[in-house]
């Protein structure tokens, strides 16, 4: 018999590195010396959690800073549309980025700037977990308790759950497929929602309507 699935909250706390860079030349210098995943974790995915002022098309803080502070909106295109959730690993996505900001760099029209508006400072984060004390025991309350659920939970089960898992998937999916095959077809559908390019809410209505339409079709 499968256990219960524990809903669990979550906030971020912020932490300076003490790093930061006032321009393209030493944003990629600092890439390239980065030994923290954490720091690229913070930039792309905890950014979902966090509330945003900046204009939301750039979907990661260095897209954002490369378009408001260099002011420089092909690089910026370019590095919003790198989605976190194609590596595995922090470290391929850190090398990927450096790899478009160096092309950038060696294109003819590029111009390097003085000193960006405002240097762009490196963070990490220091997740705290809360527990919600609610338990779901049928997949069939899974769409109802989702809908109830805050964004913290949404990004802790979606989200970090593929930096903290072995298997890299979402918490849902690990669960659903512990009834014996059972669910493996709506464990699927639900691993194959694309977690980064919309907001939690969003998000969390997308799971949602996945699970409702899966039981609406007769599933058990």
């Amino acid at each position: 018999m499968n256990q219960p699935f524990a809903v669990l909250d979550c906030a971020l706390i912020a932490i300076a590195t003490g790093q930061k860079a006032h321009d393209l030349r030493e944003l990629r210098d600092r890439l390239i010396t980065m030994s923290d995943p954490g720091i690229m974790y913070y930039h792309f995915w905890d950014a979902l959690l966090r509330p945003r002022f900046v204009d939301p098309e750039y979907q990661n803080d260095f897209a954002a800073w490369v378009w408001h502070d260099l002011h420089d909106r092909r690089l910026a295109e370019r590095l919003s549309i790198l989605n976190p959730a194609d590596y595995r690993l922090m470290d391929d996505l850190r090398h990927k980025m450096i790899e478009v900001i160096e092309e950038r760099m060696d294109e003819e029209d590029f111009m390097f700037y003085p000193d960006a508006d405002h240097p762009f400072f490196f963070c990490r984060s220091q997740i705290v977990i809360f527990d919600t004390h609610f338990r779901i025991d049928d997949p069939r309350k899974l769409s109802e308790i989702i809908a109830q659920m805050s964004l913290g939970s949404i990004f802790y089960h979606f989200i970090d759950s593929r930096r903290r898992t072995h298997s890299g998937i979402n918490d849902f999916s690990v669960w659903l497929r512990g009834f014996e095959g059972v669910y493996e077809v709506l464990a699927d559908e639900i691993d194959a929602i694309d977690p980064y390019f919309d907001s939690l809410p969003v998000l969390r209505n997308e799971l949602v309507t996945v699970v409702e339409k899966y039981f609406k079709k007769g599933n058990h």
